[in-house]
């Protein structure tokens, strides 16, 4: 594992630009990576806060194939494995909303729902490696 940090909260907005320049205004946030999507929305951003990081976007319309669509919030956690991992998660119970693919962006990611039905996502995507890029 890197010697940063590995799990990511994510939270969604209906206004994201908004929410970014509030979130550096407020709290201290700086925005690193922001992709933008159609008609002001954003598709993904990191923002930084120390060593710590959030990744954020907008809500989009909903997509049975993707659950971050419309979850206002979850946790991504990078992982090495995400195979054994997802065996893992699989064999402890939790509900599979989105089973191990491949990306757009190169990673190995699936998603899952914990024993409250919060959204958890488990992937190879480490954006401290990405920004270093």
């Amino acid at each position: 594992m890197a010697d940063h940090p590995n799990v990511f909260p994510c939270v969604k907005y209906r206004d994201a630009p908004a929410a970014i320049e509030w979130l550096g205004r407020a709290f201290g946030f700086d925005a690193g990576l922001v992709v933008p999507g159609e008609g002001g929305k954003v598709m993904h951003a990191e923002l930084r806060n120390g060593v710590g990081m959030i990744m954020c976007g907008s809500m989009s319309p909903p997509d049975p194939a993707n659950p971050w669509t419309t979850e206002a919030f979850g946790i991504y956690v990078r992982v090495d494995d995400v195979d054994a991992h997802h065996a893992r998660a699989v064999a402890a119970g939790a509900e599979v909303v989105r089973p191990p693919a491949d990306t757009g962006y190169g990673a190995r990611e699936y998603s899952v729902r914990d024993i409250e039905g919060r959204l958890w996502s488990f992937g190879t995507y480490d954006p401290f490696a990405a920004a270093a890029t």
